[in-house]
């Protein structure tokens, strides 16, 4: 648990900066350089990650059960993982009207997608895993939207060519990882 607990603590400190030490960021930005704080950064978050994910792995089958979700939400969870791709690819095809409209589509496919997960597990160890991204996503994209109102960001308008790109993506990536993927690397099969 500790493994896992410092991982989370690591991966979601680093990427909550913006939010939390805005600052602190700058001055460190402006004192080490971009190259050096990027790389600082990346190798707090890589470690971060991998704690997280083999901290996970080693808790998620032996956690307690806090309740046991209906298989509802299964289906539920599926069908909002569809979203939540769609938005993730949206967050990485520039000038697609899903961006154009939401300003930050990959933070709320991490919302979505902790919702989802949230929904669908009842363990502790999910709990504070699914928990704590989602209240992550939901601070940092407040935070992202009242940045850019101060900051006046306008995106660029979204063409329908490219926001078809995005939603046959999206879809796509959702059912490679809904039907196969999911099943390899997580072990478990969400649909099939």
């Amino acid at each position: 648990m500790e493994l896992f607990i410092t991982g989370l603590v690591l991966f979601l400190g680093c990427h909550s900066m913006r939010v939390f030490a805005e600052d602190w960021r700058n001055r460190k930005l402006e004192q080490w350089g971009e190259k050096i704080f990027k790389g600082i950064y990346s190798i707090a978050s890589l470690v971060g990650f991998v704690l997280l994910v083999y901290g996970f792995s080693k808790i998620r089958w032996d956690s307690p059960q806090l309740w046991s979700p209906p298989v509802a939400m299964r289906h539920i969870a599926a069908l909002l993982m569809l979203f939540a791709m769609v938005l993730l690819v949206a967050g990485q095809v520039p000038h697609n009207a899903i961006k154009a409209k939401l300003g930050h589509p990959m933070i709320l496919a991490v919302k979505v997608w902790a919702l989802a997960h949230l929904l669908a597990n009842g363990t502790l160890a999910g709990v504070l895993l699914f928990g704590s991204f989602l209240i992550w996503s939901v601070i940092l994209f407040a935070s992202s939207r009242r940045r850019d109102r101060r900051l006046a960001v306008v995106y660029a308008p979204g063409t329908a060519a490219r926001t078809a790109i995005v939603l046959v993506a999206g879809t796509l990536a959702w059912a490679v990882f809904a039907f196969w993927l999911h099943g390899l690397l997580i072990g478990i099969r969400p649909i099939g």
